[in-house]
């Protein structure tokens, strides 16, 4: 008892008590700073989070709540979803700088292999760019599979693609055909009354023709009595502001079957937003995409726009430009003066992969629908190891996007704006290891835009630094995560809605330090 009395004694000698006066209120507030050789000033050692272990074989055990939700799997995302490193393909052809616009030399190379066939791998071959400037006054276009656009670095006498003159456009633009399509006859419902996040498996009520490697869409539709619940049928209306409809919150998974137990469908991905049968009755139903793309590649090449002035609108937008295709990567490329993203994935970008990549100095006003350096739409994708300045949304998701995706290892800095959910409703985002001088918020956005509302669920924040996070959980359909957070805790624009399941803020030394790595040894992934 006598030691314990003492370290008692001694923690309230070094702690120091703080007298300040509310934001609010005239009240007078005590704090306590509690010095230690902690900043954190609560927890010294390792610890771990209560909604998860790693074993010591390196699997994890998930620990559900009282209805069965769990944090996702991460692991099976990127490239082929880490299953395949990304390749390299035989050299096609080798340009060099010449006088006046490059854009001509380089599509007739594009053009030239795109003509060829692709091998059983759907590769055809590289386009290698040697070391110089290569102005270039539209847009270079990638519509074939199998194509990696490749340059000698993306430093300043490394290999430089420079969006000439005036023009708002993408750069690089890589972009198939078609759109996801239900197989007709195909469709069955799922007959479980409640799958949770982080689910698996399910039961349907046929499943005989089904089969393992079946790619399907697990469908979620949209109900008039769950935007109620989620009262996003209220909110505060200013001009332009539109009500969330039913309609349009039909949400699309893409997913692979693994196995048929029966009447059970066990899937690739997990289940990222609960289905549950008081709002809807999901289902599942084989798709194809024809015209979708793949194989193709952007590595070690520096992007740079021209601009008039800081606030000039009239010149670059994007970097690398990807719509409807899977399987492909952005390696080692840096972004400069752009309008809007050095890479942005749209609605039909699958299993990408991008990484060792930088956005900076973006030149535009700094307002909504500019500088979002990295933006996803898109499913299934990984964001590793990037860096960002001048920026607004670094890392950014957008509407009804559809997880998993993953952000990982990623930094910040001069940040204009947040990370995270921009507006209505993404699924499953893991943000693992961010740090940012600005803020990650998940949140309620009520009006802003034409009425954003609630951002998103099942995003996940593990081990990040921010200078401030708002983190809330939505009124129905699962919940947000902020575990091992560094950085102020804040309500969010909006009052009084649900706290996030917040855990170990501004603690240290948290177990695993990734997430995402710890899901892909998990897995038996390496990373990528």
């Amino acid at each position: 008892m006598k030691h314990k009395f003492t370290r008692t004694v001694l923690a309230l000698l070094t702690s120091t008590v703080l007298l300040s006066f509310t934001k609010d209120s005239a009240m007078i507030e005590p704090k306590f700073l509690i010095t230690s050789s902690d900043s954190s000033g609560t927890h010294n050692g390792p610890w771990k989070s209560k909604f998860l272990d790693v074993n010591k074989n390196g699997t994890i055990t998930y620990h559900p709540d009282e209805q069965g939700n769990t944090i996702p799997d991460f692991s099976l995302v990127g490239y082929h979803h880490g299953s395949r490193p990304i390749p390299k393909l035989k050299l096609f052809k080798t340009l060099y700088p010449g006088k006046g616009d490059a854009g001509n030399m380089i599509q007739q190379a594009i053009d030239e292999l795109a003509a060829l066939p692709a091998d059983k791998n759907g590769h055809r071959g590289t386009i290698l760019l040697t070391k110089g400037s290569y102005p270039i006054a539209g847009t270079i276009h990638i519509k074939s599979d199998g194509i990696v656009l490749k340059g000698e670095g993306d430093q300043a006498n490394g290999t430089k693609l420079i969006a000439t003159g005036k023009g708002s456009r993408s750069l690089i633009e890589i972009k198939g055909s078609g759109q996801l399509t239900e197989i007709p006859g195909t469709r069955v419902n799922i007959t479980d009354t409640y799958v949770p996040t982080g689910a698996k498996s399910f039961q349907v009520t046929d499943a005989k023709a089904f089969k393992a490697g079946d790619k399907i869409v697990l469908f979620r539709p949209g109900s008039s009595n769950w935007i109620k619940d989620l009262q996003m049928d209220q909110i505060i209306a200013r001009q332009g502001t539109k009500q969330w409809q039913a309609n349009d919150y039909n949400l699309s998974y893409e997913r692979e079957i693994t196995k048929i137990n029966g009447n059970t469908v066990f899937i690739d991905n997990p289940v990222v937003m609960t289905i549950d049968q008081k709002y809807s009755t999901g289902a599942i139903y084989k798709c194809n995409f024809k015209g979708r793309l793949q194989e193709v590649g952007v590595e070690n090449i520096l992007f740079e726009s021209e601009y008039a002035s800081d606030i000039d609108e009239d010149h670059g937008n994007i970097a690398v430009d990807f719509d409807n295709i899977e399987n492909a990567w952005v390696t080692g490329i840096t972004a400069r003066f752009f309008i809007y993203a050095a890479v942005s994935l749209n609605t039909g970008a699958k299993n990408v992969t991008v990484k060792d990549s930088k956005c900076l100095d973006a030149k535009s006003i700094i307002t909504g629908g500019r500088r979002y350096s990295f933006n996803n739409n898109g499913q299934q994708n990984l964001f590793m190891n990037l860096e960002t300045t001048e920026g607004r949304h670094d890392y950014v998701t957008g509407a009804k996007t559809a997880g998993p995706n993953v952000f990982y290892n990623c930094k910040s800095t001069n940040t204009h704006a947040d990370i995270g959910p921009h507006h209505r409703w993404a699924t499953g985002t893991l943000y693992d290891n961010i740090e940012t001088d600005g803020q990650i918020n998940v949140q309620d956005r009520g009006n802003w835009g034409s009425g954003h509302g609630w951002s998103g669920v099942t995003q996940v924040l593990w081990n990040c630094t921010v200078e401030s996070a708002a983190v809330q959980n939505p009124w129905a359909s699962g919940k947000n995560y902020a575990i091992g957070l560094k950085g102020k805790k804040v309500a969010g624009r909006l009052p009084g809605k649900p706290d996030g399941e917040w855990e170990g803020q501004d603690q240290k030394n948290l177990l695993p330090q990734s997430l995402f790595l710890a899901q892909l040894k998990a897995a038996g992934i390496k990373t990528p």
